[in-house]
C-alpha cells in the first residue's frame, strides 16, 4: 500500500484548496477507529473522512455511506464539544511525515474564539487521531490513547503536551535535489530519504522488475523522484489505481510505477477520489471475505454431516438388502426343528430351494423354534427399514443439493448484505445459531436484485444469488410464459428469461436458447467445466413442493441443451 508521504503531500495540498475556511457542521465516527466530518465549503458541502486503522489508515473526501453508531462514542462527543460549528484555518502536511493538520477555529463554552489542532498520524499501526489546543499545545484527547505503559518516549494522553513522533536520520523528499548523491539499491535509498515508499524506492531506480536482477535504468535516482514531487507542486499528476486480473485493487499512487506496467488501471481526477476508490473496494472485498468464512464453514461443516449421513444411509439400505437370508434361516429352521441339538452353535440342513447344504449360526441359550423367530424378526425388521431407509436417503439428498446450492451462494456473494440474507436464510432453515436479540440490528429487509443480462436481440435474462431471491424469481416475479433455466443436477442460479406477451419457448431461436443456457451454466458450480447440462422449461411448470428449502423446486416438460459456461458480451 502506497498511503506514504507524497500522497500525503498530494492530498494536503487537495484538502488546502477544497476545505480551508470550510465550516464545521457536523462530526461523527463510524467505527472505533474512523471519523466523518460534514464541511461546509464555498464550492457545497464534502465530506472529509480519516482513519487511522492499522490496515487502512487515510485522510480524503469522500462520496461513500458510513453506517453510524446509535449512541456517539466518547472521542466524537469531545469533537462535536470543541469542534462543530468551527471554521477551518488551515491544512498542512508535517514536513516530508505522513501527518497532516488541520487549524480549526472555533468558540468554547464562554463564547471566546480558540483555535485547536486536529493531528492525523498515518504510521501503520501507529497512527492515530490526536486533538490538540493550537496555544498550550496540550493534548485534549486522542481516538486511541497511548499511556506510558504501551510507549516510554511518546504518551498521547489528555493533558499531555503533543510531541510529533521521533525525526528519523533521514532527508526529506521535499528537501531532495536532483544532484543529491543516493545510493543505487532500494534498501539504501529507503534508509536515506524519508517518506517514500518502496515502490517509488525502485521507480527512483527505474526497475523494470522486483529483485536482485532488476535492471537499473536511472543513473540519478534523485532525478526521477524529483519529477514526482514536482508534479505535485505543478498539480500536474495523474492519480490512478492498479487492478489485479480479477478486478480487485492492488496499489494506488499519483506516479506512474512502472512496474506495475500490464497492470489494467483506473484514472481519476484527483487524489481523495483514487484513495477512496482504492481503499473502499479493497476494504469492502476484505469484509465480505471476513464475513463468508463463518458462513461457508456452517454450512460446508453440515453438508460434510450429510454426505456422512448418506454413507451410512446406504450401507444399512444395502445391508436391509441383503436381508433375504435371514427369512431363508427361519425357514430352514422350522423346517428341521427336529434336527438341532439343544445347546448347539450352529445346525448344518439341506436348502430345499437348490438341494445344497447350509450352515446356519444358532444361539445355544434358546431352543431351535426360538432361533427361527429370531431371523423371521430380523428379516421383517430390516424389511421394513428397506422404506424407512430410502425415505431418510431421498430427504438426505434434497437436503445436500440444498447445502451445495448454499455453499455456491457464499462463494458467490460479493456484498455484505447479501451475506446477510444467507445468513437469515440458514437460521430460518435451522442451519446456523440464531443471534441474540441483542447482537441483532434492526435493518431494512434487502430487495431483491437480480443479476441482468441481455442476450444479442435484446431479451431480458435474470439471475437469482441466493436461494431467497431464487424463489422469489421464479415463484413471484416470472409470469407463466416466461423461461425458467438450471443447471441438470448441479447447484447453480435460477435463471429467467423474460419473453414479451405472445412469444413462447418454441419461438425461440436455438441461438438464444444457448445463450442464455450458456448464463445458467456460468452461474453454477460447474463454470469452469465444458459441456455443462441445463434444463429449460416454461414457468407454468415449475412447482414448489409444499415445506420444501428455500430455491428447491420440482418442474416437468424440460429439455436439456449442452453449452460452455458464458457471459453475454
Amino acid at each position: 500500500m502506497a498511503y506514504d508521504g507524497i500522497i500525503t503531500y498530494a492530498i494536503s495540498k487537495e484538502l488546502a484548496d477544497s476545505i480551508e475556511l470550510g465550516k464545521i457542521e457536523k462530526v461523527y465516527q463510524p467505527g472505533p477507529e474512523e471519523l466523518l466530518i460534514h464541511i461546509h465549503t464555498r464550492g457545497g458541502n464534502v465530506r472529509l473522512f480519516m482513519s487511522c486503522n492499522s490496515q487502512s489508515a487515510r485522510v480524503c473526501l469522500t462520496e461513500g455511506t458510513y453506517t453510524n453508531p446509535d449512541q456517539p462514542p466518547t472521542f466524537c462527543m469531545l469533537l462535536r464539544k470543541h469542534l462543530q460549528g468551527g471554521r477551518i484555518t488551515a491544512v498542512r502536511q508535517k514536513d516530508s511525515e505522513r501527518i497532516i493538520e488541520i487549524d480549526i477555529e472555533a468558540q468554547n463554552e464562554m463564547g471566546f474564539s480558540v483555535c485547536r489542532r486536529l493531528i492525523i498520524e498515518i504510521m501503520a499501526k501507529h497512527s492515530n487521531i490526536v486533538l490538540t489546543d493550537l496555544e498550550s499545545s496540550k493534548i485534549i484527547d486522542a481516538i486511541k490513547r497511548v499511556s506510558i505503559d504501551i510507549n516510554r518516549y511518546r504518551q498521547l494522553l489528555p493533558g499531555v503536551i503533543y510531541e510529533y513522533p521521533p525525526e528519523q536520520d533521514k532527508i526529506g523528499f521535499r528537501d531532495l535535489t536532483k544532484t543529491t548523491g543516493l545510493p543505487h539499491d532500494e534498501r539504501g535509498i529507503m534508509g536515506r530519504v524519508g517518506g517514500i515508499s518502496p515502490a517509488i524506492a525502485r521507480e527512483m531506480l527505474g526497475s523494470s522488475k522486483d529483485g536482485e536482477d532488476a535492471e537499473l535504468i536511472s543513473d540519478q535516482p534523485a532525478e526521477r523522484l524529483c519529477e514526482i514531487v514536482g508534479s505535485v507542486s505543478e498539480g500536474s499528476y495523474v492519480p490512478r489505481v492498479y487492478l489485479d486480473e480479477d478486478g480487485s485493487p492492488r496499489e494506488f499512487h499519483i506516479a506512474d510505477l512502472s512496474e506495475l506496467d500490464g497492470l489494467e488501471t483506473i484514472e481519476f481526477d484527483n487524489t481523495s477520489e483514487c484513495v477512496d476508490y482504492f481503499f473502499t473496494n479493497r476494504d469492502a472485498s476484505n469484509l465480505v471475505r471476513q464475513k463468508s468464512q463463518p458462513l461457508l464453514k456452517l454450512a460446508q461443516s453440515a453438508l460434510d454431516k450429510a454426505l456422512l449421513k448418506k454413507k451410512k444411509l446406504s450401507e444399512d439400505l444395502l445391508k436391509a438388502e441383503n436381508s433375504e437370508q435371514y427369512r431363508l434361516y427361519g425357514e430352514l429352521l422350522t423346517a428341521n426343528i427336529h434336527a438341532v441339538e439343544p445347546g448347539a452353535k450352529k445346525v448344518t440342513v439341506t436348502n430345499y430351494y437348490d438341494g445344497t447344504d447350509i450352515t446356519i449360526p444358532l444361539d445355544e441359550k434358546i431352543n431351535a423354534a426360538s432361533n427361527a423367530q429370531r431371523y423371521f424378526k430380523k428379516y421383517s425388521k430390516a424389511h421394513t427399514a428397506i422404506h424407512e431407509k430410502q425415505t431418510q436417503l431421498e430427504e438426505n439428498e434434497q437436503d445436500i443439493a440444498y447445502l451445495e446450492s448454499v455453499v455456491q451462494n457464499i462463494e458467490k456473494a460479493d456484498t455484505v448484505p447479501l451475506l446477510e440474507s444467507i445468513r437469515d436464510e440458514m437460521e430460518e432453515t435451522g442451519y446456523a445459531r440464531r443471534r441474540a436479540k441483542a447482537s441483532q440490528r434492526k435493518r431494512k429487509k434487502e430487495k431483491p436484485e437480480p443479476i441482468r443480462y441481455e442476450l444479442s436481440d435484446g431479451t431480458e435474462v435474470l439471475v437469482g444469488r441466493n436461494n431467497i431471491e431464487n424463489d422469489w424469481l421464479s415463484m413471484k416475479f416470472a409470469s407463466k410464459t416466461d423461461v425458467w433455466m438450471h443447471t441438470k443436477d448441479i447447484p447453480g442460479s435460477h435463471v429467467i428469461i423474460r419473453l414479451e406477451d405472445g412469444r413462447s419457448v418454441g419461438d425461440m431461436p436455438a441461438e438464444l436458447i444457448y445463450e442464455a443456457a450458456s448464463i445458467a451454466a456460468y452461474h453454477s458450480k460447474a463454470q469452469s467445466s465444458d459441456n455443462v447440462p441445463v434444463d429449460y422449461v416454461p414457468v407454468r411448470y415449475v412447482k414448489k413442493p409444499n415445506g420444501a428449502k428455500p430455491g428447491m423446486v420440482i418442474f416437468t416438460h424440460n429439455q436439456t441443451v449442452y453449452v460452455t459456461p458464458k457471459l453475454p458480451e
